[in-house]
This record gives structure tokens, sequence and C-alpha cells, in this order.
């Protein structure tokens, strides 16, 4: 039988200093052009952590908000404050940035995260009161260091500063004298990338209701890599966080496929769960600094907020069959194959459209396609135009031409099978997975009966290839009992058959 979803989770640490010294517009500005208008301007378009709170994206994403919700506010977005909006959601919560150091710190494991005892003091207590990090978390906290001490890494052991409030609190020194896979700016991503995923990775085994000991297996779809020179991505954030987390049963690796790689795990986690190797899987990712203000020149030229200040999470809980919770249907899965190419209508092609027709399904037959789910309030003024609805366009032409809705119904089925994005641009957070914990509760409430999770990656970046990627798969309502059912009759069947054969032998013996 088919693996369930169990539960989801979703989490944001709100960074806005790591915007400046941490993403790759700001750090590659500061190389090319030190005198730079826009890094002087930067630093007045960051938001408050009550704005990142307030923000109507934001307050989706941890499941403050339904994309029902989402739909009805008017864009732009930034211009809405949600009024009741609070920092913990049904998903998870807004990790404000002092705190999140402190988390950063707890994951540290070979002592390359330095923070000032000062600063230690001042977040610890209120740190401490959440209600999600347990005893454990709590007695890694080191009591700190000398600000001294800090500054003297920063300034002459090339160390990655961590700022908060203008101030310098800490750094993240480089772990290894020559290895470029181990400098300071690499493992200030690796640290940032994995305690963002213990965050989310604690939700989940909490919002799916289940003990830490029933993990068995952690699969972690980020977008960084771990290793060192001899081993550039040889990985594992997975058993890195689940041991920060507490799962003592759990082994685990990393899938990579850049945005496309949370389905291709999701994927993997159900086939695992369905094969009967592990009984439970969590799909796991924390987020990358390098996409902090990835837009941000052209939302300080718009006179716009820096949106991109928050480093997303997420993990999905899957496990067997309990009869109850929604299921993923491996017999629809969608492809993005080697000769597919590249053009738009042969991709959406291959991930929706080609695997509904193996399966003798309409593109209307699915109720809610979650592609890329990126917040068209950070898209459109850069350029890039709503991606959910170029994703949802494309798929109803692709309809209209198999012929199972009218051009004429073209807007309708946008409004009717699609949604407003409202992910973070963290590149493989918002690849389809954001929808799955509201896909979840609106199966099992009724809602819809069924969704198809899109996931869409760039091969290309890597310099190995010219391909895209994307695999997609289908969410729907248990059919467990339904299929216990069928079972049952089949036995009943058989039994009735064999008592049959049973009584005409009789009847034969009886005759001689």
């Amino acid at each position: 039988m088919n693996s369930v979803i169990k539960g989801a989770s979703y989490v944001l640490a709100h960074v806005p200093e790591m915007v400046y010294y941490n993403g790759t517009t700001q750090t590659t500005e500061k190389v090319v052009n030190p005198e730079s208008e826009y890094l002087k301007e930067l630093p007045n378009h960051l938001r408050t952590y009550e704005e990142c709170v307030q923000y109507w994206p934001n307050q989706t994403y941890i499941g403050n908000a339904h994309p029902d919700d989402m739909a009805k506010v008017p864009f732009p977005f930034f211009e809405q404050k949600k009024e009741d909006a609070t920092r913990f959601g049904k998903y998870g919560e807004i990790m404000p940035q002092d705190e999140f150091l402190l988390l950063v710190q707890i994951c540290d494991v070979f002592e390359v995260v330095l923070l000032d005892k000062n600063f230690v003091a001042e977040v610890k207590d209120k740190f401490c009161e959440n209600p999600i990090i347990t005893e454990a978390m709590k007695a890694k906290i080191h009591e700190g260091f000398e600000l001294s001490e800090i500054e003297h890494f920063v300034n002459e052991e090339h160390a990655e500063g961590l700022y908060n409030n203008n101030k310098l609190v800490g750094c993240v020194k480089r772990a290894h004298d020559i290895d470029v896979n181990l400098s300071a700016h690499v493992m200030h991503e690796n640290m940032m990338s994995k305690a963002s995923s213990v965050l989310a990775l604690a939700y989940a085994v909490r919002n799916a209701g289940i003990q830490p000991e029933e993990v068995e297996y952690v699969i972690d779809c980020a977008e960084e890599a771990c290793g060192d020179m001899n081993q550039r991505g040889g990985g594992n954030f997975a058993k890195a966080a689940a041991e920060i987390v507490g799962l003592p049963n759990a082994t685990g690796s990393d899938s990579r496929g850049f945005c496309a790689g949370p389905s291709h795990a999701l994927i993997e986690a159900a086939s695992l769960v369905k094969a009967g190797a592990f009984k439970t899987v969590v799909v796991t990712a924390g987020g990358c600094t390098a996409k902090l203000g990835m837009n941000g020149k052209d939302h300080v030229k718009k006179g716009l907020p820096i949106l991109e200040d928050c480093l997303g999470g997420f993990a999905v809980v899957l496990s067997e069959n309990d009869g109850v919770n929604p299921e993923i249907n491996l017999d629809i899965i969608g492809r993005h194959t080697v000769g597919t190419g590249s053009a738009p209508q042969a991709v959406i092609g291959g991930l929706v459209t080609d695997p509904l027709e193996r399966v003798g399904m309409k593109v209307t037959d699915i109720d809610k396609f979650s592609p890329e789910m990126q917040n068209p309030d950070i898209t459109k003024p850069a350029g890039a135009g709503d991606v959910p609805l170029a994703n949802y366009k494309m798929i109803a032409a692709l309809a209209v031409k198999r012929g199972d809705i009218q051009r004429t119904e073209i807007n309708d089925f946008v409004e009717k099978h699609g949604l407003v994005g409202w992910a973070p641009t963290q590149g493989h957070i918002p690849s389809g997975v954001p929808y799955i914990g509201f896909a979840r509760e609106d199966i099992l409430e009724g809602k819809i009966k069924n969704a198809m999770i899109i996931g869409k990656g760039s091969l290309f970046l890597g310099r190995m290839t010219n391909l895209f990627d994307g695999v997609s798969f289908v969410i729907q309502a248990n059919t467990g009992a339904e299929e216990a059912s069928a079972v049952s009759e089949e036995e009943i069947k058989g039994l009735i058959a064999k008592a049959m054969k049973d009584f005409a032998a009789s009847l034969m013996t009886a005759e001689e």
C-alpha cells in the first residue's frame, strides 16, 4: 500500500543582517563595486522582525493563513499587514535572528561557531522558552566567548562574522587552514542550512504526532553540500540534523536535484516506505544564505523593502498507510527525462499531462496543482513575472490542446486549480512542497480529493549538462480502506469458489 503523509512543517528564520554579509548578490557587489550606492542604501530597506512577521506570505508559509486567504490579499503584498499575525503558526514559526544564532551554536559539534558571552546571556532565557527547544538542545548552549577573541578570528583568521543589531556578536571559523570546502564561508552556509533544517525537523515530528524514536530514515534535500577536499559533497546533512533533534533510531542520507530536490526526495521516501524498508521517513531541508537578498537590487531600485530576508526550512513525515491520512500515489509520477528537452511546453507536458494520460486521467481530474510557488511580490519587481501564474497558464494551455477544457475556460481553470505564490525564493523551498501541509488538511477535510506536486530544477547551473530537471507526484485521499475491502471481497470469492468445487466433488463421489 502507498505511504501516507503524517505531517509537515514550515519554518522561517528572519536574518536581515545575513542579507548584507552573506547573500551572494551583496557579497559579489562588495568585490566588484565596494562603493556601490546599492550597498549604502540597502540597510535602509531591511525589515524589522515585526514587519517580517506581519507579512502575509510569511504567515501563510507557517500556516497562520490558508492559500485561499492569500488569494484575496491585494497586490503588492508588502503593503498589507496581517493584523493578527503571530510568531508561531500551525506548521512552525518565524524565529528572530538573535535566537536563531543560538540554535546555530547548538548545531555546532566541531567548535566552529563562537558567540559573545554577553550576547548569549541576553538571549538564552527567551530562547529556552520556545517549547520546540528540548532539554537536550538547551544543554548544548555554550556560555560564550570574549568579544575580543571573536574579533581576532574575524580580523585575523578569515572567520565569517555573525551580527545582530549592527553589532558583531559571534563568528563562524574555518574548519581547515587550506581546504576551501571547509572555509569559513562554506561552514557558515552549511551551519545555517543545518540549523534551519533542525528547526523544521523538530516541528515535523511534533506536528505528525509521532515519537522521535519512530523516525527510521531522514533525507535532506537542500541545495548545499558538505564534505572536504576529498569528497566535496559527500554529506550528510540528514543524519547531522537528526542527531541534534534527537532521533536515536534514524539513519539517513542527502538527495540533491537543485530546485527539484524535494520532489525527488519525497518520491524516494514514499518508495522506501511502500517497499517496507523503513516504516517512517522524514524529508527535510534548510535554507540558503546565498539567496538572501538575491533580487535586492531591483527591490531597492523600486523603493521596496528587502523581501528576501528569511532562511526557509520544511520537513514532511511519511509513514506506513494508516487508512486515514492522504497518500502519495506512486502510479502517477511525472518526469523530465533526458529526451524531454527544455521547451516550456515539453517540460510541463512531461511533468503534468504525460503521467495523467498514462493512467487515463484528464488535467481537470487534479483539484490543485502546486508547481514553483514563488512569491510574486519578490519576482515581479525583478522582471521574472508571476512564476506560479505562468506555470498554471501553461498547464491550462496543454489542457486545451488535449481537449480537457475549452480555450475560453483558461482563466477559470487557473482560478480553480491554481494557487497564489507565497514561498520565499530559497531555490528548493518554493518548489511544489509549500502546499503539502495544506493539501494534507484540505484532503482530510474533503475540500479537495487530490493535488499534484511539481518540482522543477536547473541542472545546467552545475556546468555538467545543459539539461533541465523535474519530477512530479500526486497526493490523494486515502484508498487504504477501499483496497482492504477489495482484498476481502476477492478472498470471499475465492472461498465460495473453493466451497462450490468441493461440493461438486462430493456429489460426484456420491454418484459413484
